[in-house]
């Protein structure tokens, strides 16, 4: 007697596509929870066992993360950052802010040549935003604008897969913020690497962008050591 084919797979890999999809538009924002099993089987209509194939295969690449008892959350945006965050925690975090000064300076660099009108005034308004919300207190506020920065930065490198590397940074970038602030004397608004770096970007300074980098994360660097 022959058998009829599963096609319980190839649905699992649709679904699975589509998940990753609603991820990377940002329809499921990082760190949030993503809607429970009854409301995505409605509106994918498709099983609960297909549904868990697909969550299973994106939180083994580390994009979801479920949380028993709790839900499932969006971990990262894309394979490649799931798979980073779970290797920077094998690593130091000097050995982050290392490997940050290639990725920043090339960013720099790139950005001083490929950045757009559009990219500066973005710029220009998260280091609005940072600064009010650190004056304000909100210090989760201020530790997601100072990486918005950042991360607009690696965005108008015009290089995606620079852009996508800098953005497996994310959690621990803004972890590492976060620490820094709670301790004394720490200046959350520093000019090295982010008003500096905007005006150099602007006036098309490859040398000033790189510097001012180097100042930030040398900045950065003293006090993940104090």
């Amino acid at each position: 007697m022959s058998l009829v084919p599963s096609h319980r797979p190839v649905l699992a890999d649709e679904v699975t596509r589509q998940l990753r999809g609603m991820i990377q538009s940002g329809e499921w924002p990082l760190q949030e929870k993503i809607p429970a099993e009854p409301e995505l089987m409605a509106s994918l209509g498709v099983s609960r066992g297909t549904l868990r194939e697909a969550i299973k295969a994106l939180a083994h690449s580390g994009m979801l993360e479920v949380r028993r008892g709790d839900g499932t959350y969006v971990r990262a945006t894309s394979e490649i950052s799931g798979a980073a965050q779970r290797m920077y925690k094998e690593h130091t975090q000097e050995h982050v802010v290392e490997v940050r000064v290639g990725l920043d300076t090339q960013a720099a660099r790139l950005a001083t040549k490929h950045a757009t009108a559009e990219d500066i005034a973005a710029m220009r308004a998260l280091l609005q935003v940072r600064h009010d919300a650190w004056l304000a207190a909100d210090y989760p506020a201020w530790a997601r604008a100072d990486w918005d920065f950042h991360e607009r930065v690696a965005l108008a490198s015009g290089n995606p897969l620079l852009h996508q590397l800098y953005v497996s940074f994310g959690g621990v970038f803004h972890d590492d913020l976060l620490r820094q602030q709670r301790k004394a004397g720490f200046n959350g608004i520093p000019h090295e690497g982010h008003d500096e770096l905007a005006d150099a970007i602007e006036a098309r300074d490859e040398a000033a962008a790189v510097a001012s980098v180097y100042r930030n994360l040398d900045f950065a660097a003293e006090w993940l050591n104090n």
